[in-house]
């Protein structure tokens, strides 16, 4: 669920980097970054969860009424974060790290990602936040390494 709600924050994709989202195993997750990257929620309704295909069509669509059918409290507070750009949603999210990392974004500042325990998560969140392709090598995890290129670009 972690990878998952790390997910929730990638930034918007450029076509030039179609290919990370190909490299993507995870059928969930390639879907999510096809979406962000097309800017079209038609790709949205391949994802399989019901969670995050409601998270995929509220981001995509900068709409937080999607963010409301998910169960899960610290995706739909994620959800209504990136959508809806509301930063106190940030402060509602349970994990520690996930919370930094919903800051980070939002503030666009690297002094959260230090926070974060997990080294994945903290490079990936540094990468996104600066835009730092070469932050995005030192993560561990594949599928982590492909979209924080995607979402660093």
């Amino acid at each position: 669920m972690r990878l998952l709600v790390l997910l929730c924050l990638i930034a918007p994709l450029h076509s030039a980097l179609a290919s990370e989202c190909g490299l993507i195993s995870d059928d969930d997750s390639r879907h999510l970054c096809r979406a962000r990257e097309s800017r079209s929620t038609s790709e949205c309704g391949l994802i399989g969860d019901d969670d995050s295909r409601h998270r995929c069509r509220a981001v995509v669509s900068r709409s937080t009424s999607e963010c409301g059918l998910i169960s899960d409290a610290d995706l739909r507070h994620t959800c209504r974060a990136e959508a809806g750009g509301s930063t106190s949603e940030c402060g509602l999210i349970s994990d520690a790290d996930q919370r930094h990392l919903c800051r980070a974004r939002a503030e666009q500042s690297t002094s959260e990602c230090g926070l974060i325990t997990d080294a994945d998560q903290r490079h990936w969140c540094r990468a996104v936040v600066s835009r730092s392709i070469s932050e995005c090598g030192l993560i561990s995890d594949a599928d982590l390494r492909h979209r924080c290129r995607s979402a660093a670009e």
